[in-house]
Parts: structure tokens; C-alpha cells; sequence
């Protein structure tokens, strides 16, 4: 779940560099939701042989976080 990949790369030390299809993936979304600021793959790039870099969390990345710790 993005949500919980979200919360497990709260505290990381960035850029992060990813190259788990399944991370890749979450951050795929997260970066649409405007959660976080990331590099990603080419579009046509199978993930199974990418790598992506999360540059950082954003404020809004960090307030999500923070509403579902109180939910």
C-alpha cells in the first residue's frame, strides 16, 4: 500500500534510491498524489530492472503521515 511505504520512508535519509518493482510502484502513486518528489523510470522501462530516487517527502507527504497516525 502507498500509505505504508509512505510511513516506512518517513524517517529515511534522502535521496533514496528504490529498486523494489513494488516500491517503485507506491511511489509511482505517491508522486501523483503529490506526496513525495521523485525520479522514476522511463515509462516504457520494465520496473523489474529500474530504480527510482525519492528526492524527498513533501509538506503535504508529511501531513498525510500525520492524519493517519490520529486516524
Amino acid at each position: 500500500m502507498p500509505m505504508d511505504f509512505l510511513r516506512r520512508i518517513k524517517d529515511a535519509e534522502f535521496p533514496l534510491e528504490l529498486r523494489d518493482e513494488a516500491d517503485i510502484r507506491n511511489a509511482i502513486v505517491l508522486e501523483a498524489a503529490e506526496l513525495i518528489e521523485v525520479q522514476l523510470p522511463a515509462a516504457d522501462a520494465p520496473l523489474v530492472d529500474a530504480s527510482a530516487i525519492v528526492l524527498r517527502i513533501t509538506p503535504q507527504g508529511r501531513a498525510a503521515i500525520s492524519r493517519s497516525k490520529a486516524g
